[in-house]
C-alpha cells in the first residue's frame, strides 16, 4: 500500500471513530433521580437507565450511599442534596458538616464527577432559611479543606423566592426571602458558583389556563408572548429565570449564573392539562432547548444548564399530579419517549 493510501485509510478511520464517540456522547442534560416509591428499580439499573438514554447527569434530592456505589466510574455528572432537615445541625456545627461530607461525598470523589453540593431544596422563607447561608458556608470550608476544585456548593429556590416575573425585568427578591437571599447570591458570587432554581411553568399554567397561554408554556410558540423592552419572549421559563437575573442584579449581584434544577410537566393527575401527550411535548421541547445550549433573552451567551423532573413516577407522593412526573416506569420503559435510547 502507498504512503498516500496509508495515511487516506488512517483519515478515514479516525472519522470514524470521531463519529462514533459523538454518538456516543452523553446529553449534556440532567434529570431528578426521585426515589419516593416502593415500585423502583435498584440504583444499579437506574444507572444503567441513564448510560441507555445517554443521560450525562444526575441530581440526588438527598444523599443515597446505594446510589452513589452504583455512579462510580459511570461518567455522569452527580449533583448531591442536603436534606431540608439536616440544615439546621450543618448550619451550627463545622463538625457535623465534615460529619456529612465525608460520609456522603469524601469516599467517592475519586470514582465519580460531583458537580454541585445543594444545602436544602425549595427552603421556605422562615425558621428553617435562615440555616442554608451558614450550611454552605461550613460544607464550603470543608471542601477548601481538601483543596478540591471544581466542586460547587449552591441551594435551590422556587419562584416563591421571587415579586413578580411579568415582565422579567419586574423580578426582585420577595421580601418574606430578600434577607436570606442577598446573604446566598453574594456566597454563589464570592465561590463563582450558580443559583438552582426550580421551575415550573406547569403550575402557573394550570392555576390559570384562561389567562395563561398553553403555547407559552409549553415551549411551543411561533411568536413572541411577552415584551419586556429589548427582550422578547416565545416561553415561560426563560421568563422566570430572566427574573431571577433581574432580581440577583438589583441586589447588585451580576455575576451569578442560574441552572434550572427542576422543570418538568405531569403526565396525569388533574385531568384535561395532565396527559402523556402535553407531557412529552414540554420535556422534548425543554430537552431540545438544553442540549442546543439556548439560554435566555436576558443572558444568550450564558451557558445554562437543565434538569428535568423525574426519572420514574413516585407513588408514595400524595395522590394527584405529584404522582406522575416521571419520564419512566418503574420496569424501565418510557411513559412516554423523550430521550432516544443507544
Amino acid at each position: 500500500m502507498s504512503s498516500t493510501s496509508t495515511i487516506l485509510v488512517l483519515l478515514i478511520a479516525a472519522l470514524l471513530h470521531c463519529h462514533i464517540g459523538i454518538t456516543k456522547a452523553q446529553l449534556d442534560i440532567g434529570v431528578n433521580y426521585g426515589m419516593d416509591g416502593d415500585d423502583l428499580p435498584s440504583p444499579a439499573t437506574v444507572v444503567q437507565l441513564f448510560k441507555n438514554y445517554s443521560i450525562g447527569k444526575m441530581r440526588l434530592l438527598e444523599p443515597n450511599n446505594d446510589v452513589l456505589e452504583a455512579l462510580e466510574d459511570s461518567n455522569i455528572d452527580v449533583t448531591i442534596g442536603i436534606k431540608n432537615e439536616d440544615l439546621p445541625s450543618i448550619a451550627s456545627s463545622p463538625q457535623a458538616a465534615g460529619v456529612w461530607f465525608n460520609e456522603h461525598v469524601q469516599p467517592f470523589i475519586p470514582l465519580m464527577n460531583f458537580q454541585y453540593i445543594t444545602a436544602g431544596n425549595e427552603v421556605v422563607p422562615g425558621d428553617l432559611a435562615k440555616h442554608v447561608l451558614p450550611a454552605m458556608q461550613n460544607i464550603q470550608n470543608v471542601i477548601n479543606s481538601y483543596n478540591y476544585t471544581g466542586l460547587r456548593v449552591t441551594t435551590a429556590v422556587e419562584i416563591a423566592a421571587l415579586e413578580g416575573f411579568d415582565p422579567p425585568s419586574k423580578g426582585a427578591s420577595a421580601q418574606n426571602a430578600r434577607a436570606d437571599m442577598v446573604g446566598i447570591i453574594n456566597f454563589l458570587s464570592n465561590t463563582s458558583s450558580p443559583l438552582l432554581v426550580n421551575v415550573y411553568p406547569y403550575f402557573k399554567f394550570a392555576s390559570d389556563p384562561d389567562h395563561v397561554r398553553l403555547d407559552y408554556a409549553q415551549f411551543t410558540a411561533t411568536s413572541p408572548i411577552v415584551q419586556d423592552g429589548n427582550f422578547s419572549y416565545y416561553n415561560m421559563l426563560d421568563a422566570i429565570v430572566d427574573a431571577f437575573y433581574w432580581a440577583m442584579e438589583k441586589e447588585g449581584v451580576s455575576s451569578v449564573d442560574a441552572v434550572v434544577s427542576e422543570s418538568g410537566w405531569p403526565s396525569a393527575g388533574d385531568g384535561l392539562w395532565t396527559t402523556p401527550l402535553l407531557a412529552q411535548t414540554y420535556n422534548q421541547n425543554f430537552l431540545k432547548k438544553f442540549i442546543a445550549r439556548q439560554a435566555t433573552p436576558k443572558r444568550p451567551d450564558h451557558y445554562l444548564e437543565g434538569f428535568i423532573y423525574g426519572m420514574f413516577n413516585e407513588n408514595k407522593k400524595p395522590a394527584g399530579v405529584d404522582q406522575h412526573w416521571g419520564l419512566f416506569n418503574s420496569d424501565g420503559t418510557p411513559v412516554y419517549p423523550v430521550f432516544t435510547k443507544v
